[in-house]
């Protein structure tokens, strides 16, 4: 059985969100890339979208980088994941869209109703969670491991 890549946008910018906001300095592209094990030209490209909503922003020369400018308490999960593009939610689909085989059709039927059910509980679940609430938890973690090697990674 083969799997489909997994998409992971929404988490990639979600971890180096945390990382900026809490790391109380502005952070460069590369700083960012490190710890997505990517290249900063990535790390740019998806903060740039989100500089054009206002979560970040970006100074450029000796001492610059990329900042947090939202609060943490007003931006949702969802209000990210709209950002990076609303990447697909689910690799599950169907065989055929538009099947003459009356029992692909059923199929289909109660698949589409089942996927879109549970994509319809994830995206308001996101839309319950703040940046804060990841920050709150990350908090929450540092103090359990605090002094332990690479605990902010």
């Amino acid at each position: 059985m083969s799997y489909m890549r997994r998409d992971s946008k929404l988490s990639s910018i979600l971890h180096v969100l945390l990382h900026m906001a809490h790391s109380g300095r502005s952070m460069t592209s590369e700083e960012l890339a490190g710890f997505l094990d990517t290249n900063p030209v990535v790390v740019r490209r998806t903060l740039g979208s989100l500089r054009e909503l206002g979560y970040v922003d970006a100074v450029k020369g000796h001492g610059g980088g990329w900042s947090i400018t939202c609060d943490l308490a007003h931006v949702t999960l969802h209000d990210i994941y709209v950002a990076v593009g609303a990447p697909a939610v689910f690799a599950l689909g169907n065989r055929n869209e538009h099947p003459a085989c009356l029992v692909e059709q059923a199929v289909n039927t109660a698949l589409d109703a089942a996927l879109r059910e549970a994509e319809a509980l994830l995206v308001a679940r996101l839309a319950d969670v703040t940046l804060a609430d990841l920050s709150a938890d990350f908090n929450r973690r540092f103090a359990r491991v605090k002094g332990a090697p690479d605990a902010a990674h």
